[in-house]
């Protein structure tokens, strides 16, 4: 007598679960409206409070460029941190994170679809001070300028979402929110986002020229005015989103193995 085993159901492909991850992860930041609205407003209001009212920046085309941009790069690294910190250790409380952990799926479209969803807020982010920049300032773009400004998106976010990552898969969300605003405004200021770095004394240009948000801003703005960057930005930021990366992998396999043994 033989016995029959039922063919075990196929996995919806890659792709498909991917982007259904990227949807349930963008519906359930949309229900939070205090989030979007901080998320897109702060860079915004940054730009209108401290840059606006300053006519020798709004009045030169570089100079209002710049200061987008630099302001821009904060945007992303807010969206970035905060989806992937403060948000992933947010899901981890929630029981139905451990049930979608449970199913019979691949872990990497999960991934893939909190990678996608944190980029898409990034590009969102950039909204606000982009219109404020062109209808408030002298700021303009070319049309390869705006094209290398829009890929340098994707660039700028990939160290801090692995970041966001390495946050949000250690902590709990307590813990995640404080550690996230700690590193980003220090990072963020001293990297000068929110003023160039040509006002550093020298001591803080140095430390600022070893850091990932002075190497972003430095390349952006490289990108959307066409200022020379410094030399070690590039190798600056792809140095450290090796290490973000490899924080990101070690907190993620240190979460499964304590959740999941």
């Amino acid at each position: 007598m033989t016995t029959t085993t039922a063919p075990r159901p196929a996995l919806r492909p890659w792709g498909s679960l991917a982007w259904l991850h990227t949807r349930y992860q963008f519906l359930e930041t949309v229900r939070v409206p205090l989030a979007v609205i901080g998320n897109l407003l702060f860079p915004a209001l940054a730009l209108v409070f401290f840059v606006v009212p300053q006519s020798a920046i709004t009045s030169d085309p570089i100079a209002s460029t710049a200061a987008v941009a630099q302001l821009g790069t904060f945007a992303i690294m807010s969206a970035c941190m905060f989806t992937h910190g403060a948000g992933v250790a947010e899901d981890r409380a929630h029981p139905f994170d451990t049930f979608v952990r449970t199913l019979p799926a691949r872990p990497g479209p999960r991934l893939a679809g909190r990678v996608v969803n944190g980029l898409m807020w990034a590009y969102l982010a950039l909204v606000p001070p982009v219109i404020i920049g062109a209808t408030l300032t002298a700021a303009s773009l070319t049309w390869s300028q705006a094209l290398g400004a829009f890929a340098m998106v994707a660039g700028v976010a990939v160290p801090f979402t692995l970041l966001g990552m390495a946050i949000g898969f250690a902590m709990s969300t307590k813990a995640a929110l404080a550690v996230v605003q700690c590193v980003l405004f220090p990072l963020a200021f001293a990297g000068g986002l929110f003023m160039p770095p040509e006002v550093f004394p020298g001591w803080l240009d140095t430390i600022s020229q070893a850091l990932p948000s002075r190497a972003a801003r430095d390349l952006v703005v490289q990108v959307s005015t066409g200022v020379e960057a410094n030399a070690l930005a590039l190798p600056v930021l792809l140095v450290w989103t090796a290490v973000f990366a490899a924080l990101a992998v070690w907190a993620v396999r240190r979460d499964e193995g304590r959740r999941f043994r």
